[in-house]
């Protein structure tokens, strides 16, 4: 991609991230009072964050079956701003699990505040739920056995293809079966593990999901002797942190914590630190940071110092 059109594309996904909640939203109500969700994480003193099991490195299991991850460090900063805007410092963090299928309900029907994971932000998604800043820029690639002769979608031809329940990579391999009629045969998996294992065991012959995903699986499986993606990209999906719609209030929060990470320069490190060193269970991504990202993370910080 040349670097003008990543630059268009950055910028683009950065306004659809952003496009739920109002560009510098004031944080706080001219009365000094908190919006219902800030009100009540004062009173409870806990911030309820939604995580993936396998998602990695946005959001999976540790060895001590701990959540961590890329997503969750961010949504802990948000946590950190979140006490300083209600004046309780030292909130409590409830880790609650979700799903590719649940998490959007988990927010809606107030089971979580914010889900930390590997949630695509499009337009769709966004009359329901809100998003943060962009955070990572994703797309739908194919995982397959390395013996299985399999290059492109087009070799998919009579197949059978798993995708996880409640992605945006069901939809985007629905349009590539009916572009270059396939006829594909579909499974779904209830998360990415699930999914994975239906590859492994040989019921499906190729696993659709974000590119960054299908890499981390391989990465935590151990598994790059036997399986690889393959093919162009079928979507692009930009990444962000989810929380309830209509909130301006905690909205103001949730950018302002990322302007902060932009300006301090701390967005880079955090990324290099999930994505390039060894993650704490010992495996290594090695991917470094997209021309779109960098940009995005640009014009953050451009965003931020140009407000003040």
């Amino acid at each position: 991609m040349h670097k003008a059109s990543s630059t268009a594309l950055c910028t683009g996904l950065l306004l659809v991230a952003l496009m739920t909640g109002p560009a510098l939203a004031q944080a706080q109500s001219s009365d000094g009072a908190l919006s219902p969700a800030l009100a009540q994480i004062k009173k409870s003193r806990t911030v309820r964050l939604g995580y993936r099991e396998s998602s990695p490195p946005f959001s999976f299991l540790d060895r001590a079956n701990q959540p961590i991850g890329y997503s969750l460090e961010l949504c802990e900063a948000v946590v950190d701003e979140i006490g300083v805007e209600v004046d309780e410092p030292g909130l409590k963090v409830d880790f609650v699990k979700v799903t590719s299928d649940s998490r959007i309900g988990a927010v809606v029907q107030n089971q979580i505040d914010m889900e930390c994971g590997s949630t695509t932000a499009n337009a769709e998604r966004a009359k329901q739920v809100a998003f943060s800043p962009l955070m990572y820029v994703a797309g739908t690639k194919l995982m397959v056995a390395k013996t299985s002769g399999i290059k492109a979608v087009q070799d998919l031809a009579g197949k059978t293809v798993v995708v996880t329940k409640g992605t945006t990579n069901d939809q985007a391999m629905h349009i590539a079966d009916k572009k270059f009629s396939l006829g594909l045969k579909f499974l779904a998996g209830d998360d990415h593990e699930q999914s994975y294992q239906m590859l492994v065991d040989g019921k499906a012959d190729a696993f659709a999901t974000d590119d960054i995903l299908l890499y981390g699986l391989i990465a935590v499986h151990k598994s790059q002797d036997k399986y690889q993606v393959v093919g162009d990209y079928l979507s692009y999906d930009p990444y962000g942190i989810m929380f309830r719609k209509g909130d301006p209030q905690l909205a103001g929060v949730v950018e302002r914590t990322f302007r902060k990470l932009a300006t301090n320069q701390d967005l880079v490190p955090l990324y290099n630190k999930w994505f390039l060193s060894r993650l704490p269970t010992g495996e290594r991504l090695n991917v470094p940071m997209s021309a779109q990202l960098e940009d995005a993370f640009r014009v953050l910080d451009d965003s931020a110092t140009g407000s003040r």
